[in-house]
C-alpha cells in the first residue's frame, strides 16, 4: 500500500519536532511512563501477555497533515506519537511496542474512508484512532464498525457523530461539541442585564461540528430577548470572509457568535481587522482556542477580549497532566501555554487503551468497546465516561485571551482570570 504519508513509531520518524530527540526527551518520557503505568495498575492488575502477543500493537491513524484542518491534524499526530512514545519507553501495552501507522487525509471525507478501509482490510492495524473533526468522524467512524473495530477519537463531537448510535465510538473531550457554547451562552445570562448584549450575529461555517454550536447559543439567547441581527452559513471553501463581515457590519450587532473551524476562524478575525469593523464582543468556537497557532495567524496583537471555549489546559490537575507537559516540550519545543489542546485529547486516546489492557490485560476491539462502557476512566481531559453513543458526561470552560495568554474565566470555580470586557485590539 503506498500511503501519503506514514509515520511508524519505532521508526524512522519525520514530522514536526523529531530533530530533538535529546536525552531529556528520554528522561521526560520516562518519568511521563511512570507517572501512566501507575494510573494503569490502579485501575486493576495486568494479567501477563503470552508469548503471541509480543508481535507490535498497530494503531492506524487517518489524519489532515495537510488541507484545512492540518493545523489540528497536526497537533493530534504530536500527541498520539508522544503517548507512543511514552509507553513504548516502559515496554509497551502488556509487553507489545506501540506502532503508529498515520496516514493523511488531506482534510477529504472521502479520502479518509479510503484510509480507514486500508488501514484494516490492508494494513491489518489491531486498533485505530480517530481523526480530526466531525466531517471526518462521521464517514470513518462508519468505517470502524462495519469491522467491529472499537473507534477512540479526539476531536469529532458534533451531533451528526452521536446521532449514529454506533456503540464503538468514544468522543475522547469531556462533552459533545454542540455544548461547547453553553459555557459561552452560561456567561451572558450570568451577567448584570446593563452590561449583557442586546443584538447579536451568528456567522458558521458548513461544518457539522461548527454551525450546531453558534445555533444553539442562538436558540438559548434568542429566549433570553437578545435579538438576532444576522446569521449566515458559509461554504466550507470560503476562503476571503470580507463579505460576511461587511454583512454584519451593517447590521451593528453588539455580539458576534461564530461557528468555525480554523482556517475560517483566522479568516474571520483577519476580515475584521482589515475592514476595521469589531463587535463589542466576539466568540469564536474553534480555532481561536489554538493557543500557538490563532495569534501566528492573526496577529499576536488581534488576540486580546477574544471568547472561545476549551477542554484542556496546562494547569488542569488531569491524570498524568504535569509529566505530559514535560514530556511535551522536551519533545517538540515550546512553553506549556503553546500546547495545543488536540494534542492532549489524542494522547488521552492512548490512556484509555493502556488502562483497558491494564483493567482487563487484553488488547481487542471488543474488550475496549465493552470495558470502556462501564466506569470512569481517568485521562488528561478529565474523568471521562460515556453514553451509548459515545457522548462524554462532563463540560467545557469559556476560555478569553487576556494579556497575550488564553486563559480559562469562566465558571467561577475552574477560572485563571476574570473575564475582561473592553474593546477589541482592532476596534475604532
Amino acid at each position: 500500500m503506498s500511503h501519503a504519508i506514514v509515520s511508524r513509531t519505532g521508526a524512522t520518524r519525520g514530522g514536526p519536532g523529531y530533530g530533538r530527540a535529546t536525552a531529556s526527551v528520554a528522561g521526560a518520557l520516562t518519568a511521563l511512563s511512570l507517572v501512566l503505568a501507575g494510573c494503569s495498575s490502579s485501575a486493576g492488575s495486568t494479567k501477563p501477555a503470552s508469548a503471541a502477543t509480543h508481535a507490535p500493537l498497530k494503531i492506524g491513524i487517518s489524519l489532515s497533515l495537510t488541507g484545512d484542518f492540518s493545523d489540528s491534524g497536526k497537533s493530534a499526530q504530536r500527541g498520539y506519537r508522544l503517548w507512543a512514545d511514552t509507553v513504548n519507553a516502559s515496554g509497551g501495552v502488556l509487553g507489545r511496542k506501540v506502532q503508529l501507522d498515520v496516514v493523511d487525509d488531506t482534510s477529504s471525507p472521502t479520502q479518509v474512508v479510503t484510509n480507514y478501509q486500508n488501514l484494516i482490510t490492508k494494513d491489518h492495524v489491531d486498533l485505530v484512532f480517530g481523526p480530526f473533526s466531525s466531517l471526518l468522524t462521521v464517514p470513518a467512524s462508519q468505517v470502524a464498525k462495519r469491522y467491529g473495530y472499537a473507534f477512540l477519537e479526539p476531536a469529532g463531537g458534533g451531533p451528526a457523530v452521536f446521532s449514529q448510535h454506533l456503540g464503538n465510538l468514544f468522543f475522547v473531550q469531556p462533552a459533545p461539541v454542540v455544548q461547547q457554547g453553553d459555557v459561552f451562552a452560561d456567561y451572558i445570562l450570568s451577567l448584570p442585564a446593563a452590561q449583557r448584549p442586546t443584538t447579536a450575529a451568528y456567522p458558521a461555517l458548513d461544518d457539522p461540528f461548527a454551525s450546531p454550536i453558534a445555533a444553539e447559543v442562538r436558540s438559548r439567547l434568542e429566549a433570553a430577548g437578545i435579538r438576532t441581527l444576522y446569521q449566515q452559513i458559509y461554504p466550507a471553501e470560503a476562503t476571503d470572509l470580507s463579505s460576511v463581515v461587511t454583512a454584519m457590519a451593517a447590521k451593528k450587532p453588539d455580539l458576534v457568535v461564530a461557528g468555525t473551524q480554523s482556517a475560517d476562524a483566522y479568516a474571520l478575525v483577519k476580515a475584521m481587522v482589515q475592514l476595521k469593523w469589531a463587535p463589542k464582543m466576539l466568540y469564536l468556537s474553534n480555532g481561536a482556542n489554538d493557543p500557538l497557532n490563532f495569534p501566528k495567524n492573526v496577529g499576536a496583537g488581534n488576540v486580546d477580549g477574544i471568547f472561545s471555549s476549551g477542554d484542556w489546559f496546562p494547569t488542569a490537575t488531569t491524570s498524568g497532566n504535569p509529566a505530559f507537559i514535560a514530556a511535551y516540550t522536551a519533545a517538540y519545543g515550546g512553553t506549556a501555554s503553546s500546547i495545543d489542546s488536540t494534542s492532549a485529547e489524542a494522547f488521552s486516546c492512548g490512556q484509555l487503551v493502556q488502562e483497558v489492557a491494564a483493567r482487563t490485560g487484553k488488547l481487542d476491539n471488543a474488550t475496549l468497546i465493552s470495558t470502556l462502557h462501564s466506569g470512569t476512566w481517568q485521562t488528561l481531559e478529565g474523568a471521562l465516561s460515556w453514553n451509548s453513543d459515545g457522548a462524554a458526561h462532563a463540560s467545557y470552560v469559556l476560555v478569553q485571551w487576556i494579556g497575550g495568554a488564553m486563559l480559562p474565566v469562566y465558571p467561577a470555580d475552574r477560572a485563571q482570570s476574570a473575564p475582561v470586557l473592553g474593546k477589541l485590539p482592532w476596534a475604532g
